[in-house]
């Protein structure tokens, strides 16, 4: 074994340390896991990424923020039931719905 020094931010290193613990390592097992995975993949073991909301997130943000400032914009339902029957006899508004998908399809 080799001792490396590394810089952590105070934060980051508390949190994790008390996440560990519960985990029944330490840091430094914790360091060896993720270098050993780095060898033996070949990259780095997780995905890193900022993900980013889809211009249709955004969109869809504006439109509640617009819809806040002016409550008289868009449709209102006087139930769940009324709101799901206007969809369902409403073919567009259905296929609009079902061609979402999952949340996930929200960012970009």
């Amino acid at each position: 074994m080799s001792a490396t020094t590394i810089n952590i931010d105070e934060n980051t290193k508390k949190e994790a340390q008390e996440l560990l613990k519960d985990m029944g390592m330490n840091l430094s097992t914790a360091v060896n896991v993720f270098l050993k995975q780095l060898v033996k993949e070949q990259r780095i073991p997780f995905e890193i990424g900022n993900p980013r909301p889809s211009q249709e997130l955004l969109e869809a943000l504006r439109e509640v923020e617009e819809m806040k400032k002016n409550p008289n914009t868009g449709k209102r339902y006087s139930s769940s039931k009324e709101m799901i029957k206007d969809i369902l006899e409403n073919d567009e508004l259905l296929l609009y719905l079902t061609d979402i998908g999952t949340h996930s399809d929200l960012f970009g």
